[in-house]
This record gives structure tokens, sequence and C-alpha cells, in this order.
């Protein structure tokens, strides 16, 4: 099987691939796989350290506030999709699976034009403008919400696959996390992303001093590298220090199948991945959306696991110190909700994607 994956910017468009192109490889005896992608997105390191070829073309997404730069940005597209059309002609795929970002929709176009089979992949409850934009040139619109089908147009394409989910995070088990990690008591897990998030960061280290009160709860902090030294800084000007047994600061958060396993509690973003991570663990959370991300999907995905008393939800408008340790103690102290709420979150989770996104490539090379 011959494949090419396009996918590019974030990480969250970009890891959805790689773990289908492994899947796949797993799977095919003769498995080929090329990307396509930009030289400015995270796909320009992610996916050679991957150990896949990829080709760059030249793209960039629709500004929203500048109609003018958007007549540039057309033209790139067409550029962009006449080169798309010479690498399929060049690599002869079976198939075309796209993972969203603005890199998918002249891909996914050419294979329009080739005729060669192609899907598109929606991490989000909310449809983006690439996936909406590419209904009609794909032969399915792959889905992770079941709720994502009411958005679309092409409803008789959608299929509802979940996100693919990481086999460390499907294997990892809550007991033998916590007696790895050697965790006793109640347990917190906070992180803002591999980069971090400022505006939690901040939140976090006003509840700091208060946690410490209590040694019965452990926090994992993760800062995000490019915060930490400023996080270790802030947190020293209240008093704490390496020696607070219960509070653990790091940059960034290696094991993260692990920690996840074990929480009592996540508070995170709610990005498309995390989320479905968090589901497939049956791990209650506090999510916060990032309210500077495109059509605001992060709160859209959050307020779905809400809806469905997965989660709990707090804006960053909304966001305080108080209000987050208010909201944390409330939780762990009420063990039936706790459950419940693991209950809820596990019934949301899809942990068979990378399988069934394999099987509709399988049918797509089949055609």
């Amino acid at each position: 099987m011959k494949v090419i994956f396009a996918g590019g910017g974030t990480g969250g468009h970009i890891n959805p691939a790689i773990s289908i192109a492994d899947f796949a490889a797993s799977k095919e005896e003769n498995f080929e796989a090329l990307f396509i992608g930009t030289k400015r997105g995270l796909e320009s390191k992610l996916v050679p350290a991957a150990g896949y070829d990829i080709k760059y073309i030249d793209i960039e997404g629709f500004s929203r506030k500048n109609m003018l730069k958007n007549v540039g940005v057309m033209k790139k597209l067409m550029e962009s999709r006449r080169e798309c059309r010479k690498i399929i002609r060049e690599f002869k795929p079976d198939c075309v699976v796209c993972t969203g970002g603005y890199v998918s929709g002249p891909v996914a176009m050419a294979a329009y034009k080739e005729k060669v089979s192609a899907l598109i992949h929606e991490q989000n409850v909310y449809p983006g403008l690439t996936v909406k934009g590419s209904e009609k040139y794909v032969d399915y619109l792959a889905l992770s919400f079941d709720e994502t089908v009411n958005f679309l147009k092409k409803k008789e394409k959608c299929v509802v696959t979940g996100n693919p989910i990481r086999p460390e995070i499907l294997k990892a088990d809550r007991e033998s996390a916590r007696k790895k990690l050697g965790i006793k008591g109640r347990f917190i897990l906070v992180f803002g992303g591999s980069l971090g998030a400022d505006r939690i960061n901040e939140t976090v280290i006003g509840m700091l001093p208060e946690l410490r009160k209590d040694r019965s709860i452990k926090l994992l902090f993760g800062t995000g590298d490019r915060n930490y030294a400023k996080v270790k800084k802030l947190a020293a000007d209240k008093g704490i220090t390496d020696h607070d047994s219960n509070i653990e600061i790091v940059p960034y958060i290696n094991n993260m199948a692990d920690v996840m396993a074990a929480a009592d509690i996540v508070v995170a973003r709610s990005g498309a991945i995390t989320v479905s991570e968090l589901a497939a663990l049956g791990k209650p959370s506090v999510l916060i959306p990032s309210p500077n991300v495109v059509r605001n999907h992060q709160e859209q995905n959050a307020r779905e696991f809400e809806k469905n008393g997965a989660a709990a939800v707090i804006t960053e408008s909304e966001l305080s110190s108080d209000v987050l340790w208010e909201k944390l103690k409330t939780m762990l102290n009420d063990k039936k909700a706790l459950d419940a709420m693991s209950e809820n979150v596990l019934k949301m989770a899809k942990t068979d994607a990378l399988e069934k996104l394999y099987e509709l490539m399988k049918a797509m090379s089949d055609k």
C-alpha cells in the first residue's frame, strides 16, 4: 500500500497522521508513505524524525482579519494544487489521507483531479474550514465526535472513527502507574501543552500556598520549557521550594501516559488529542479552553464533554487561583461525583480509531 499523508502546522494535525502511518506500516508488508507539508510547520521536524519522507509546498491559511492578504493566499492555493498533482502523479499512491490544517486543502483537491481516493480526518467537534471545503473532494469524512456530523453537508460520507490514540495511552493502567510513580494519595496533574500556557501557569502558582497545606494531595505541574524558569522563581517568591514534597514542578512531562493514568484529576487545555486521551483513560478533568485558537474549537470540545457530564469547564475569563482551587477541592471531596464523571467520560471514548482509519484506507485502495 502506498499512501500520501497531508497535515501540517501544529502537532494536533501531524501526530495523528504519523500514528496512522505507523499503524498501517505494522499491518502492510510493503507499505510506503509520503507526507506533504510546509517548511514552516512542525511537520518539517516531526515527520523526518518519525522516519518518513516529506515533500514541501508553499501554502498558508486564509486570514480572517486581512481580506486583501487572501488574494495572495488564493494564488498560493492554485500553485500548490498544481504541485500536489505533480507529486501524486510521480508517487502514484493507492489513496490519500488528510488530517486537517491548510495543507490538506490543495492535497484533497489534487487527489480529486487525479482520481485518487482520499479521506480527511477532523480531530475537533466543530469542523474547520479546510474540512468543510474538502467535503466534495474526498470519499470519506472521518470524524472524531458523533456531534460533528451535524455540521457537515455530505453526511453520507461521514464515518465516526474517533481520534488516533497513542498505544502507550491505551496500555496505561491506573494502579500500575501509581505503583511505578510511588503515588499513594490523591494526585492532580496540570499541564498546558508542550509549550505551556501562561494563564494556567499563573493561576496554578497562585494556588500553591493552599495546596502546600494539604500534604495528602500531590501535584505534578508541567509548565512548558519556555516558562519553567519564570514559574520556579514565582513559586519560590511564594515560599514554594523543592523541599515541598507534595508539589513537583517540571518543564516537560516525558511519561505522560503514566502520570495521566495515575491522576485523580487532570487540569489541561481541551485540544482534540488531549480530550480524546482523557476519554480513553476515563479520566475526570477540569478543562480550560485556549481562547487563542481558530473558531474557538477548544471551548467547543470542552462544552461537548461538559454536556455529557464528562468534564468540568472553566473559561479563561472565569479563571482565577481561588476558582480553580475550589473546583479541585470540591471534586476531590465528592468521590461519587468523581466516579460518575469517570464513567461518563469513558462512554465518550473511541479507542479503535487507528483500526477504523486503516479499514477506510484499504477500502479506498481497493477501488
